[in-house]
């Protein structure tokens, strides 16, 4: 009985994790729009962070990622999108804090939680990296301290 329950858990994660992005529409910080699905069809990696201004494992998480990620651009040609799910009255806050830290990241706004919904993320900070062929290879919530160095393994 148990080996059934992890086979069809185990197939039930393969099926979420070959799912593709959503179409969905998102602007970003300047106002223009991005289709979601889109993100994964330029034939690099992708990496899509959920975050939030008040945050707290969120703000560590993407800072010790700025440590890495211009070598992983280098490397990999690698893009990163920071989806902000803060409420629609506090997304003023989102730019001064990317700018603040001199972050590279394409900045998404979400603030209806439409993406989050329909990527079922309950949790933020949550993280989904995407190969070059726009398959989700990495599904992760919650951050802990070097929880960035498994990164780099997914990206390809």
């Amino acid at each position: 009985m148990k080996k059934w329950i992890i086979g069809i858990v185990a197939l039930l994660y393969g099926i979420s994790m070959e799912a593709a992005l959503p179409e969905v529409t998102l602007r970003d910080t300047d106002g223009k729009t991005v289709n979601v699905a889109s993100l994964a069809q330029t034939g690099k990696p992708v990496i899509i962070a959920f975050f939030s201004t008040w945050c707290k494992p969120c703000i560590q998480e993407l800072k010790a990622i700025d440590e890495y990620y211009a070598d992983w651009q280098e490397e990999t040609g690698v893009t990163m999108y920071i989806v902000s799910v803060d409420q629609a009255q506090d997304m003023h806050k989102v730019r001064p804090l990317v700018d603040g830290n001199g972050w590279e990241y394409r900045v998404l706004l979400d603030p209806n939680g439409t993406l989050k919904r329909m990527m079922n993320v309950q949790t933020i900070p949550h993280m989904f990296v995407l190969d070059s062929t726009g398959k989700i290879v990495y599904n992760h919530s919650g951050y802990t301290d070097g929880d960035e160095t498994e990164i780099r393994t997914y990206l390809h």
